[in-house]
């Protein structure tokens, strides 16, 4: 199993650069919040920061390796995450929103994983029914510590796609 760790102050609306470390503490990628002008940012404060959501993964020479992005349109909800290096687009989307709790589920068309989101404990990743990848975010001293768990069956074993992810729809959300 691949551990990572990354710290983010607890204002979801920060723009500057996070840290994300292995095992060793080494910084491996960057992860950002993106607003494509100041006007967006602006207004996005009216909703609280939760409607233009962007984030960024980034090496450490600044080269982008995925991005993940919200999209809301005509009343519908998704996001769209995008992997630079492999050109695959996946879409992050809620099932049964309407019945009760959603659940997330991410696709490429091909391969479904499916995120059951935990407040206080560990998000799971599942993939053919088995647990792959879990993040986990507990408040500390002003700031969230996030945790990010790969596990070796994983058929993703990018952390830039899971922190992503993560930071869009579970630390700031819809």
């Amino acid at each position: 199993m691949k551990i990572y760790t990354y710290k983010h102050p607890e204002n979801i609306e920060y723009t500057g650069e996070i840290a994300i470390c292995n095992e060793m503490g080494e910084t491996i990628a960057i992860s950002k919040r993106v607003y494509n002008h100041a006007f967006q940012r602006m207004v996005d404060s009216i909703f609280d920061y939760r409607y233009f959501l962007k984030y960024h993964i980034e090496d450490r020479a600044g080269k982008q390796l995925f991005t993940v992005k919200k999209i809301s349109r005509r009343g519908k909800l998704w996001f769209e995450g995008y992997d630079i290096q492999l050109n695959k687009k996946y879409v992050i989307s809620y099932e049964n929103w309407r019945i009760g709790i959603p659940t997330l589920y991410i696709t490429d068309g091909d391969m479904k994983i499916q995120l059951e989101k935990e407040m206080e404990d560990w998000s799971k990743f599942i993939y053919n029914e088995q647990v792959i990848a879990e993040w986990k975010a507990e408040y500390m001293e002003g700031q969230f510590h996030m945790v990010l768990h790969i596990h070796d069956q994983s058929p993703i074993q990018k952390p830039e796609f899971f922190i992503a992810i993560c930071q869009a729809t579970l630390f700031v959300g819809a």
